[in-house]
């Protein structure tokens, strides 16, 4: 039996590509999308994929409720996900994030939530595989190296910061130690703001610039030697599709929330 799937945000950049992904797959049934701009017709006309009948819902309570479904794909803004992850828990469904924004408070809120429905929640802040690959090297880095600082690139329009990909990095570094300072902030001379954020026990930076898309470098140093890893999108969703179906298929197995897409990935 197929997988059913509502997908929020089907007709933006990555939702779009996910959902002729989707059009592909035997064992995933796209039954309803969520668009604003475009509710009230089919998925299939807005995209040119004929294989997509799922009818469009301007939001994601009028689509839950007309379509019952087994896995809610949230891919919209920040400031809608939290409650059309709830919505979608209330009605019995499992729930993949893909939206980048939310807080760890909101992620608090929404492990309860899905202990209470009995159901699993995988939010992963990047589902390319070069994205998991950085998030475990810096885990490893950062076992035997005491001081580091994360870079969040991203182009001029994203208004949110930092990224889901280095919030979700920040939080997996916070599990490992917070890193070191030689000079404490509240003794930074000058403008301390310049030293960036502190999040989860890392210090944060983020640019906001034309000509990139997303990407995140983490930086750590020792005396006369430095460590850098870096992830670098491209203008295309692709990198991000086979990540996205795998947590779709997966997402069942699981219970409560996770964060990582190698949470569902052998790494060893």
């Amino acid at each position: 039996m197929s997988i059913r799937v509502c997908l929020a945000g089907a007709t933006g950049w990555a939702g779009s590509a996910l959902a002729r992904a989707i059009a592909e797959a035997e064992d995933i049934a796209l039954v309803a999308a969520v668009g604003r701009t475009q509710a009230g017709r089919t998925l299939g006309d807005v995209l040119g994929e004929p294989r997509l009948g799922a009818p469009i819902y301007a939001t994601a309570a009028e689509a839950l409720a007309a379509q019952p479904c087994d896995v809610f794909f949230e891919y919209t803004k920040p400031d809608v996900a939290k409650a059309n992850i709830l919505a979608a828990l209330g009605q019995g469904a499992h729930v993949v994030v893909g939206t980048s924004g939310l807080s760890d408070a909101d992620y608090a809120a929404i492990a309860s939530a899905a202990e209470q429905q009995g159901r699993a929640v995988l939010a992963v802040g990047n589902f390319a595989l070069t994205v998991v690959m950085l998030q475990k090297f810096a885990e490893m880095a950062a076992k035997y190296i005491p001081q580091w600082e994360i870079i969040d690139y991203a182009y001029d329009g994203k208004r949110d910061a930092p990224s889901g990909t280095v919030r979700e990095l920040a939080a997996r570094l916070g599990k490992v130690r917070d890193s070191e300072l030689t000079v404490p902030l509240e003794n930074t001379q000058g403008v301390a703001e310049t030293r960036g954020a502190r999040m989860s026990g890392s210090q944060v930076h983020a640019l906001r610039l034309p000509s990139y898309t997303i990407s995140t470098e983490i930086i750590f140093g020792m005396p006369d030697q430095r460590l850098s890893i870096r992830h670098d999108s491209g203008s295309s969703a692709e990198p991000y599709v086979d990540g996205a179906l795998l947590a779709i298929r997966k997402v069942g197995t699981l219970s409560g929330l996770r964060r990582g897409l190698d949470t569902v990935l052998d790494l060893g």
